[in-house]
C-alpha cells in the first residue's frame, strides 16, 4: 500500500510550499498552500501574514505589484480559496503566472460587490508582453454575487485552453472561457489589489471533465469577416501628432500577412507586443466586386482608425476610453463599435486602414454585411 501511495505521488508534477491535509486518498493529491511569509514573494512589503476570523490568512495590501507564490508550477487542475476583496477598484488573481508580462488573470471589479446584476463584476483577461487585453475581450466578463466585507469562496478550473470559474455558487459557473488567450500554459499563482486570502488549495489535474481543447468560436463559419490582411511594421508617432498622411506606406514599405484570431479579431498586440509610445500600423485588403455597389461594413477598433478606399479618405473615428467619443461597449474593441458604407467600384478595390494605439490592447475587427457579388483576395 505504501508503495502505491509513493508511486501516485511521484507522478504529480506540481510543487509548492504548503500544508497537506491527508484524511483521504483524494486529499493526498491536494496541496494546501502555506499563507506564511516564507512561501510568498511580496516585493515592496505588500502583504501581511496573519490570522483573520480565527484562520491563517494572507492580507494583500493596497500597494502596486503582485504577491507571488514561490516554488510552484501550475498548469491544469482546480484552484480554490476564500477571499475578501476589499480593494476600492480591482482585486486580482493571477494563474499560470510566468511573470508580470505573461500570465492569465481573473479579477473582481470590487465596486460591484453586493450587486448581482453588474455585467462587469468579474472579468478574465490575459497579459501579453505586459499588456492587459481587457479592452479586446468584452465578452469575457459577467455578473457575480460577492461581498467585500465577508468571505467569498472562489473556484477556478483550468483545463488546456478552457477556464471555468465559480464564485460562491458552486453549482453554476460565474464565468466560462472557451479559449484562454494567454501565451503561457503553466506558471505560479499571484494576488494583487487589497484583499484577504485564506484556505488556498490547489488540486493538480482535477479538471472535473472540462475539456482541454478550445471551445467553439461563435463566428468561425461566418464568411463576412475580413480575416486576412497585409500589415506594415509599426511606426512611432511623434508627440503631439495625431495623424499625418506623411506616415502612409511608400513603395519600399515591407508588408507581412496577419490572420484573425477568434471572433474575427486581428490581434496586433500579440504580433507586435508592448510599446510605451503611441504607434501606428497600416493594413490593407483587396475586395473584388462584380459591379459598382455599396456595402455596409461593421468595424471594431482600438484605438483610432483612418480608413481609405482606393487611396481616398472614407472614414475616420476614435475609440478613446473614458472620453465622450468612446464607442460601445465602454470604449472596448467590439464589432459593435461602428459601421459605415463602402462604395465599391466594379473590379478590384483596395481597402486600407491606419490604426493607432496608445492604451492597452491593439486590434481591429471588420465584417461586411454580406458577400453578394464580391470576393476577398
Amino acid at each position: 500500500m505504501k508503495k502505491l501511495v509513493l508511486v501516485a505521488l511521484s507522478i504529480i508534477t506540481f510543487t509548492a510550499f504548503g500544508q497537506k491535509k491527508t484524511k483521504t486518498a483524494e486529499k493526498d493529491l491536494n496541496t494546501w498552500v502555506d499563507l506564511t511569509a516564507g512561501s510568498w514573494d511580496a516585493p515592496g512589503a505588500n502583504a501581511e501574514f496573519t490570522n483573520h476570523d480565527g484562520r491563517p490568512a494572507m492580507k494583500v495590501l493596497p500597494k502596486p505589484g503582485q504577491v507571488i507564490l514561490k516554488n510552484t508550477t501550475f498548469s491544469n487542475g482546480t484552484i480554490e480559496f476564500d477571499y475578501i476583496p476589499t480593494d476600492q477598484r480591482f482585486a486580482s488573481f493571477y494563474f499560470r503566472y510566468k511573470d508580470s508580462k505573461e500570465t492569465e488573470l481573473f479579477y473582481f471589479r470590487t465596486h460591484r460587490s453586493g450587486d448581482t446584476t453588474g455585467i462587469e463584476a468579474v472579468q478574465y483577461t490575459p497579459n501579453i508582453d505586459g499588456v492587459n487585453l481587457w479592452d479586446l475581450l468584452p465578452h469575457y466578463q459577467g455578473k457575480a454575487n460577492f461581498q467585500n466585507k465577508t468571505w467569498n469562496h472562489v473556484k477556478l478550473i483550468a483545463s488546456g485552453y478552457q477556464l471555468r470559474v465559480f464564485v460562491n455558487d458552486m453549482q453554476r459557473p460565474t464565468m466560462e472561457v472557451p479559449r484562454m488567450e494567454g501565451n503561457v500554459m503553466e506558471g505560479t499563482l499571484a494576488f494583487e489589489g487589497e484583499g484577504i486570502v485564506s484556505n488556498l488549495v490547489i488540486k493538480p489535474g482535477q479538471t472535473e471533465g472540462l475539456p482541454a481543447y478550445e471551445g467553439t468560436d461563435p463566428v468561425a463559419n461566418d464568411p463576412r469577416y475580413l480575416r486576412k490582411w497585409q500589415v506594415s511594421e509599426p511606426a512611432v508617432l511623434p508627440k503631439n501628432v495625431d495623424f499625418s498622411t506623411d506616415f502612409a506606406p511608400k513603395a519600399e514599405t515591407m508588408w507581412g500577412t496577419i490572420w484573425a484570431e477568434r471572433r474575427g479579431m486581428i490581434n496586433l498586440t500579440r504580433k507586435f507586443g508592448m510599446s510605451k509610445e503611441r504607434r501606428i500600423v497600416w493594413m490593407k485588403v483587396d475586395i473584388n466586386s462584380k459591379t459598382d455597389q455599396r456595402k455596409k461594413i461593421a468595424m471594431g477598433f482600438s484605438d483610432d482608425i483612418w480608413v481609405f478606399l482606393n487611396g481616398r479618405y472614407l472614414y475616420v473615428d476614435k475609440n478613446t476610453f473614458g472620453a465622450p467619443i468612446m464607442k460601445e461597449p465602454a470604449g472596448r474593441c467590439s464589432i459593435e463599435n461602428s459601421s459605415f458604407i463602402i462604395p465599391l467600384k466594379a473590379g478590384k478595390n483596395e481597402l486600407m486602414v491606419a490604426l493607432a494605439n496608445d492604451f492597452y490592447g491593439w486590434a481591429i475587427i471588420a465584417r461586411l454585411e454580406d458577400m453578394d457579388g464580391i470576393s476577398i483576395e
